[in-house]
């Protein structure tokens, strides 16, 4: 690895090659059947490969970035890795890029890395798996500035293979896909489709879309933002957690789009911040007016998830 580049560029660098080898534990553990399926709590479902792309993505960047601070969403396993499962590669690209001079030299101890192993659970164990992604973010300080989704089983349409890996930093740069606008027009929600509620369900029909898309994993529904397919992202409930949305957050605003909770406000990637984001999850396409959104979530809606955080 080019040890000249920053430390950003590098954990990015990094981060991009690691959720490629985590892509193919997730495909190899389908293929041979074994999913081991454990329920954490009621909707909330982990398996085989949750597990096994963790630690391949945790022993990667642990080994490369000793200092840092990484929060995954399964618990830490003592078990050995794999030694295939060790990525020490970076991506070339993200290695050349010329950072600001604010990101170029940045204290390891305000640096946290947020790894979802395998966004999109639930549809991963029905075989939907065009919803799974692979996620980390970074963030320095409170915010998210660097993000990696993986996504195992996009195909590409000329060279059929599977796997492609969409990456961002905010105010820098991003790679592996084409931003598009959204349609004029028209209104298109994206939305959960395993953890609905009728706050869910109260928020989405206040903004009168035209078309609800229910899909599974906040990576996917703002891969849909992105490539514009959807013009939001609304989510009513706390069950969000900072894993889920530190890398889709930090890719979307390098792409001019944004992510906030439902008073408009970011939420903190710092190490010491609680998981869940309690305040629910808006994101807005790039060329979408947030604050049209924020302003037409009614108060009911907000005042429920306040409710829910005492």
């Amino acid at each position: 690895m080019a040890q000249s580049a920053c430390l950003l560029s590098r954990i990015v660098a990094s981060s991009v090659t690691a959720t490629i080898r985590a892509g193919k534990i997730i495909r190899d553990v389908m293929t041979h059947g074994g999913l081991n399926i454990v329920e954490k709590s009621k909707n909330d479902l982990q398996t085989e490969a949750d597990r096994c792309a963790q630690r391949c993505i945790i022993a990667s960047l642990n080994h490369q970035f000793p200092n840092i601070t990484i929060i995954g969403e399964e618990e830490s396993s003592n078990c050995e890795v794999p030694s295939d499962w060790v990525v020490t590669e970076a991506d070339q690209e993200v290695l050349k890029l010329k950072l600001p001079a604010h990101l170029e030299d940045i204290d390891p101890k305000d640096v946290c890395i947020w790894v979802d192993p395998l966004d999109g659970t639930a549809e991963y164990v029905q075989g939907l798996v065009e919803h799974v992604t692979v996620l980390v973010g970074v963030a320095i300080g409170h915010r998210a500035i660097g993000g990696v989704i993986h996504q195992p089983y996009y195909k590409n349409a000329e060279s059929k293979i599977l796997g492609r890996t969409l990456w961002g930093i905010n105010g820098v740069g991003f790679g592996g896909f084409t931003p598009i606008t959204p349609p004029e027009g028209k209104r298109i929600i994206a939305a959960t489709r395993s953890h609905s509620s009728s706050n869910v369900e109260a928020a989405i029909n206040a903004l009168q879309p035209d078309e609800v898309l229910r899909v599974g994993g906040a990576g996917y529904k703002v891969i849909l933002l992105m490539e514009g397919k959807a013009h939001a992202y609304v989510y009513a409930s706390k069950g969000c957690k900072r894993w889920d949305t530190c890398a889709p957050e930090a890719i979307l605003h390098a792409v001019g789009g944004i992510l906030t909770d439902f008073y408009g406000k970011h939420y903190s990637y710092h190490s010491e911040t609680t998981y869940s984001n309690e305040k629910g999850i808006l994101a807005t396409a790039p060329g979408q007016i947030h604050q049209w959104y924020l302003s037409n979530i009614p108060h009911e809606v907000k005042q429920t998830l306040e409710q829910r955080c005492i």
